[in-house]
């Protein structure tokens, strides 16, 4: 008797992602353009080196956590949807549901939107565009991006790490001439006036966290890495120490290069001290490595996106075609399709800006939800094989969580316009749920 016929609706997508491409996601993801501008903002509100090296670090440590929350998870279940899957488990389908739901209509499709127009902005610094070409570009680059992951997990794969590789090099170089020489810098240890203030430090902590937002995108191809139990679990630790060490690196060299005023004074403080560091040619460097961590960015978020909404699909809570696997090519196709789809249209509306402002507050609602249901999945399934078990424990969980906790009621407070906009996003995802289940049901 021949073996049943592998359908596209039946096909699981095969694990071909080792430990390279899983931490080139990590890494690709996590370094977007944000450490080429939120040293200006951390600059604004903490004044002295030890201040500023100290919030980054705190950053990258509570980042190191809440990647440790879902190693754990991720060792646990291997499986595609990352995210979705450990809400799912831990607290019912209606919270898996509405992290897919958000990340569907406006955090990851917004992050990619955003990434999408800041390579078409930097673009422009090469070829002068009109705001109209350079929608069209940042729509092209989301479309090309979307055929190559469509052609295979390996396509996308070998996008991913051609191009974090060369940004990470070109920030490399970056901080060797803005850190091998005394400039007007020079490592000031403190500036007039200087003084704690807690509401500026948390400013200042928000800033940096944002920038090394990313390191829960491995999770979502938990179900396409080689051996996860190990893998992934790597990728995640040293992709987030990789960038916490880059960050680090990167502000000694525009301490090194810039003064404190300097570097609160410009929005574009990379810009600033190449061109102080590496002459006429410092600014055009600047833009062409924003290039690439914006592109690697998209990318990254391209591939992993998509399969939260196919495990979504899979479970009969989302368009059904969503979980659909091509027969040639082993990629969430359609999933992939319609992802992209809805990106152009945040892209050529300009309505990602916005989107993505309402966004941020949920991001940190779920990473919080993540952690509590750790801790909850500990106690409720204490014997459950755990391949990776969380570095410090419970402390670490805790502190993580409490880490998120604080930032989504800081930004109730200074933000609530967008913040209450985030929240309405994500509760307009209860009847969309109900909707789901009693069509899956009648199915």
């Amino acid at each position: 008797m021949s073996a049943p016929a592998i359908t596209a609706t039946n096909r699981e997508l095969p694990r071909r992602l080792g430990l390279f491409d899983s931490t080139n996601i990590v890494v690709g993801t996590m370094i977007g353009s944000a450490i080429f501008l939120v040293p200006n903002i951390v600059a604004q509100n903490v004044q002295s080196v030890s201040a500023t090296f100290l919030v980054w670090i705190v950053a990258g440590a509570m980042s190191l956590f809440g990647a440790l929350v879902y190693a754990e998870l991720g060792a646990m279940m291997p499986r595609t949807g990352g995210p979705y899957v450990y809400l799912r488990e831990a607290w019912g389908p209606v919270w898996g549901f509405l992290c897919g739901w958000t990340f569907f209509l406006a955090a990851r499709s917004g992050a990619t939107a955003t990434a999408a127009v800041g390579f078409a902005i930097y673009a422009g610094y090469f070829v002068p565009m009109s705001p109209a070409r350079s929608r069209a570009l940042a729509a092209g680059l989301v479309v090309a991006l979307t055929a190559v992951n469509y052609c295979g997990v390996r396509f996308g794969a070998a996008v991913q790490n051609i191009f974090t590789v060369l940004k990470f090099l070109g920030l490399l170089v970056l901080i060797g001439f803005t850190a091998s020489g005394s400039h007007a810098g020079a490592l000031q240890s403190t500036v007039a006036g200087s003084g704690f203030s807690l509401t500026q430090w948390s400013a200042a902590l928000a800033a940096c966290l944002w920038a090394y937002n990313g390191w829960i995108a491995i999770s979502m191809v938990g179900g396409e890495i080689r051996n996860p139990e190990r893998n992934l679990t790597r990728a995640i630790i040293l992709g987030t120490c990789l960038v916490t060490a880059v960050y680090s690196l990167a502000n000694w060299g525009y301490l090194r290069t810039l003064t404190f005023a300097e570097i609160a004074a410009s929005d574009r403080v990379a810009a600033a001290a190449a061109s102080r560091s590496m002459g006429g040619m410092g600014a055009g460097f600047v833009a062409l490595v924003i290039l690439l961590s914006t592109l690697a960015t998209a990318n990254g978020n391209t591939l992993t996106g998509s399969r939260v909404y196919f495990a979504q699909a899979r479970d009969g809570l989302w368009f059904r075609r969503f979980g659909d696997a091509h027969p040639t090519f082993a990629t969430p196709h359609v999933s992939l399709v319609g992802q992209g789809i809805w990106t152009v249209i945040l892209t050529v509306s300009g309505s990602y800006a916005q989107l993505m402002s309402y966004a941020l507050i949920t991001f940190w609602i779920f990473y919080g939800m993540t952690a509590a249901g750790l801790i909850l999945l500990r106690q409720r399934n204490p014997d459950a094989h755990r391949p990776y078990r969380m570095f410090g424990y419970p402390v670490t969980a805790i502190l993580f969580l409490f880490v998120a906790a604080g930032i989504v009621i800081s930004a109730c407070i200074t933000s609530p316009g967008p913040s209450v906009a985030g929240i309405v996003i994500v509760a307009s995802g209860v009847p969309a749920y109900y909707f789901w289940r009693l069509r899956s049901n009648a199915a």
